[in-house]
């Protein structure tokens, strides 16, 4: 049982990291935070899934274009939701990227539809069975992007449509579904410090392997009242991150 939550953690924990590098690449460029970052984590899982599932595309093909699109996304948002705001000076950004981010949203839930569907991948059909525990290939492949990658809004974007679309097989895809990841990788940036890369990736991994024992010992119910409570505590801690220096968000 620790064995299994310890590999799911390292692979969830992995996803959060990649998205959360989004907020730390966007900050670094322009000391502004992408709050419709969840969206894009949704919007690569849902082009993905229409491609492969509904056109019935090579995933070769579908996640290339499911993942250009995010970029375009980024550039959107960056255009629309944030360069006005800090050309006036004005802290609007924050306000209107958490609102486009709401838009898309709502978007694809008329186009796509509410009910949540499943993203078929042989990463995920199959698993090794080392000694008494399976680990999906999928499994082994998240962490090993979501560490290769530590490289403005675009790329944010992009980034965030790479863990769409790699926890897609494992959770259905859903308009909403970018929310509480949003949510959760904009909590690990925070935690791992929001200027230091390496540190969100250490800060998801550490994020991903909390939720996860938290799911196995005391159940699904328990999950985000544990993590949570536990980057609060963290955070009381260390309010800087817990590999982060003192810095300052245009907020």
């Amino acid at each position: 049982m620790l064995a299994t939550a310890l590999v799911s953690g390292i692979s969830l924990g992995s996803i959060y990291g990649l998205i959360a590098l989004g907020f730390t690449l966007t900050f670094a460029v322009s000391g502004t935070v992408n709050f419709a970052q969840g969206s894009s984590v949704m919007l690569g899982a849902v082009i993905c899934h229409v491609l492969a599932v509904g056109l019935r595309w090579p995933m070769v093909a579908a996640a290339p274009l499911a993942l250009l699109a995010c970029a375009i996304w980024g550039l959107i948002v960056e255009r629309i939701a944030v360069r006005p705001f800090v050309a006036r000076g004005t802290n609007s950004w924050l306000m209107a990227t958490v609102a486009l981010g709401i838009v898309l949203d709502n978007v694809v839930m008329v186009l796509f539809g509410k009910e949540p569907r499943a993203l078929p991948s042989s990463l995920a059909d199959d698993p090794w069975v080392i000694g008494n525990v399976g680990i999906f290939p999928l499994q082994v492949l998240v962490p090993v992007i979501g560490l290769g990658l530590a490289l403005t809004y675009a790329a944010a974007a992009l980034l965030a449509g790479i863990g769409g679309i790699l926890i897609a097989p494992v959770y259905n895809v859903a308009y909403d579904m970018g929310t509480l990841f949003g949510i959760k990788a904009f909590a690990v940036a925070i935690l791992g410090g929001l200027t230091n890369p390496w540190g969100v990736v250490i800060a998801g991994l550490l994020y991903g392997l909390v939720e996860a024992c938290a799911t196995t010992w005391l159940g699904s119910s328990s999950t985000q009242i544990v993590t949570f409570s536990a980057v609060i505590a963290a955070l009381v801690l260390a309010p800087s991150g817990l590999f982060g220096g003192r810095t300052k968000v245009r907020v």
